[in-house]
């Protein structure tokens, strides 16, 4: 960590120890920053995720329960400090059958900020740019053949038929970003977000979690009655928007990082096919 930035972090918390690298990536490096109840953590932010600062605070400061708790933050050089958030939650079930409702009622709330939120930055994957991007995505050299574009175009008119507004779409949302402490559950993790169609979320989620009616229940309870088949659309299309995301991110990395990141990205493309 640079001196100017441990000077920042001193301005927040006393640090009481070493300041430890947790992960370095092209995208963010995060550090362990001791404290004498425990740690707080900060994370910097490169190019590709320059609004997760900003963001995190304001998702904090509309939901302080559900997301990390910023302790502070720097929009200007991509700064975050973060108050601990305890442990990865487990490879159970009940963790997410809370979250994912919690989770809708946040999208529910926010999509009144999806303009706001675009104009400062948050990566821009609602329906109506779908298609052009996917198009682009198209012109590239791709380890896999991808749906037709048509058809692409075609799924998100159905799915913009049914009526849902775009909102803040977290896009990773694993276990691995979901933490409990005092029996609170919390989000972290905001870089890989966008506006979005809402329901594009349970892609990642149920990759990794698995599919189930019980998780799709939990979630789509707070959005009302009959939209079973808009879900399922949504999640053939998320699948083509995740990749999308990735491919965004692909963007902002050099020719030498290039490499490393196209082995996961082949997968997530093949998830779209799929």
């Amino acid at each position: 960590m640079t001196p100017e930035a441990e000077r920042w972090v001193a301005e927040y918390v006393h640090p009481a120890g070493p300041v430890e690298l947790v992960h370095e990536r092209p995208w963010s490096t995060v550090y362990r920053v001791p404290v004498a109840d425990g740690a707080v953590w900060f994370k910097v932010c490169n190019e590709v995720q320059a609004f997760e600062p900003r963001l995190s605070a304001e998702l904090f400061g509309r939901w302080p329960d559900l997301v990390g708790e910023v302790l502070a933050y720097d929009e200007a050089r991509g700064w975050l400090l973060l108050a601990d958030a305890g442990e990865r939650i487990g490879a159970a079930s009940e963790p997410w059958l809370e979250l994912l409702p919690r989770y809708a009622e946040l999208q529910r709330g926010e999509a009144r900020h999806a303009e706001e939120q675009l104009a400062k930055g948050v990566p821009d994957l609602t329906l109506g740019t779908l298609p052009v991007r996917y198009a682009d995505l198209l012109e590239r050299h791709l380890p896999v053949e991808l749906r037709p574009l048509e058809e692409v175009e075609r799924l998100c008119a159905e799915l913009a038929a049914a009526g849902l507004p775009a909102t803040i779409q977290h896009d990773d949302l694993h276990r691995n970003n979901v933490y409990q402490r005092d029996g609170r559950l919390r989000l972290l993790d905001w870089g890989d977000s966008s506006i979005s169609h809402p329901f594009f979320s349970l892609v990642v989620t149920f990759r990794f979690a698995g599919e189930s009616s019980k998780l799709k229940e939990a979630y789509l309870e707070p959005w009302g009655p009959d939209l079973d088949e808009a879900l399922e659309l949504a999640l053939r299309v998320g699948a083509v928007a995740h990749a999308l995301a990735w491919s965004r991110q692909r963007d902002f990395l050099s020719p030498a990082e290039r490499p490393a990141f196209d082995a996961p990205f082949a997968e997530v493309l093949r998830s779209a096919v799929r």
